[in-house]
């Protein structure tokens, strides 16, 4: 019987690309585990209605972990266009099955690392190594909307926020709201992941990263609780900074900060800029991560018209592999694995096009393979 059980998710596009090249690393390095294919992603939206069946959830609950390739999202009209016949005109509504299983399996902690590697011609310097810590089941994201707005909501919230008042003119039809909800419970866990993170590492600083200013209750809960948090780490100093500050100061001096910390849409924002800081999203590796279970994922998405040609980089998901080795205790492995994807990067011999070559995402896992 193998070590470990993983769920083997290549969803949709160039997911199955990326996840055959790694395939290739993994078998190099004899990694003792058995891979589970799972049903994911749009073809299964288009004709069950679901892009996450219950048997695949089943599938996970009976494994170790899960490694994801990508997933294809669409706005909600469009989606409901692309459904069977038979399913049409029901009022089903899409929803994203990587945040239906962060908050299935409460995968809290979105970890985003973003580290330039010597010799990579997309780095916009070589000294940048930032780690985002971005709250995973909470926030705007949570999926609580309406449209039309009833009346009874707006009667509701009108009678305990004066603010609602200056709608009174606007029809139910003309509004849609998206409720954002963070919980002190959900801020404090990803503090204090990323204190913990920064404490095991030697990072001398947190960046949190909110609003506080115009978010007040929001934002300001988590600053609120970042501060609490903080008081438990002495040798590790807080910085606090608003997201649009953030995003300014990550493009002027971002080898000043090693690990922020923030919410979930605004850890969406900021992990993207850090990721095109070292490469783009070719580079950006992501784990979804509770206490007993990761779902672990490369950020990009899964662009369709590079489906099958093998031409994306794959370095994401191979970083991405290599957080789940880590994750799973499998630290040498991890280790060997990250040196080797850095020294095919130094060497740039096998690069892809969107690092300037033309090799081919399979050329890029087997170079890898063999320096393994």
């Amino acid at each position: 019987m193998a070590k470990y059980k993983i769920a083997w998710l290549p969803g949709d596009g160039v997911g199955n690309d990326v996840m055959e090249a790694a395939k290739i690393v993994l078998d190099k390095l004899s990694l003792d585990a058995e891979y589970i294919h799972g049903d994911i992603g749009w073809e299964f939206w288009r004709t069950e209605a679901n892009p996450l069946p219950d048997r695949t959830v089943d599938l996970l609950k009976n494994t170790d972990c899960a490694l994801f390739g990508a997933i294809t999202s669409k706005p909600k009209e469009e989606a409901e266009k692309e459904l069977i016949p038979d399913l049409q005109g029901k009022g089903l509504v899409y929803s994203s099955p990587i945040v239906r299983l962060r908050q299935e399996f409460n995968l809290r902690t979105n970890m985003r690392p973003c580290k330039a590697y010597p010799g990579n011609p997309l780095n916009y310097r070589d000294d940048i190594d930032i780690t985002v810590f971005r709250e995973n089941t909470e926030d705007l994201y949570v999926g609580i909307e309406f449209h039309p707005l009833p009346d009874e909501l707006r009667d509701a919230v009108k009678k305990h926020h004066k603010k609602m008042a200056r709608f009174d003119s606007t029809s139910g039809d003309d509004i849609a709201v998206s409720l954002r909800i963070n919980t002190r419970n959900g801020c404090r866990n990803i503090v204090t992941d990323a204190f913990e993170y920064a404490k095991k590492f030697g990072r001398k600083t947190v960046t949190v990263v909110e609003k506080p200013n115009v978010i007040r209750e929001t934002s300001g809960l988590m600053i609120r609780t970042a501060r609490e948090v903080a008081k438990n780490y002495p040798g590790i100093e807080l910085w606090e900074t608003n997201i649009d500050a953030m995003c300014m100061w990550l493009v002027k001096n971002p080898q000043d900060y090693a690990v922020l910390a923030t919410s979930n849409m605004f850890g969406d924002i900021v992990s993207d800029l850090c990721a095109q800081l070292v490469g783009g999203l070719g580079f950006a590796s992501s784990g979804n991560i509770g206490d007993n279970y990761a779902v672990f994922e490369p950020t990009h998405g899964s662009a369709p018209k590079y489906a099958g040609k093998y031409r994306v980089n794959p370095m994401a998901m191979l970083l991405t592999t290599k957080m789940m080795l880590d994750w799973l205790g499998e630290k040498d492995k991890a280790e060997s694995l990250e040196g080797s994807i850095a020294d095919v990067i130094k060497e740039g011999k096998v690069r892809t096009y969107d690092m300037g070559g033309n090799s081919t995402t399979l050329e890029v896992a087997q170079a890898i393979a063999a320096k393994l």
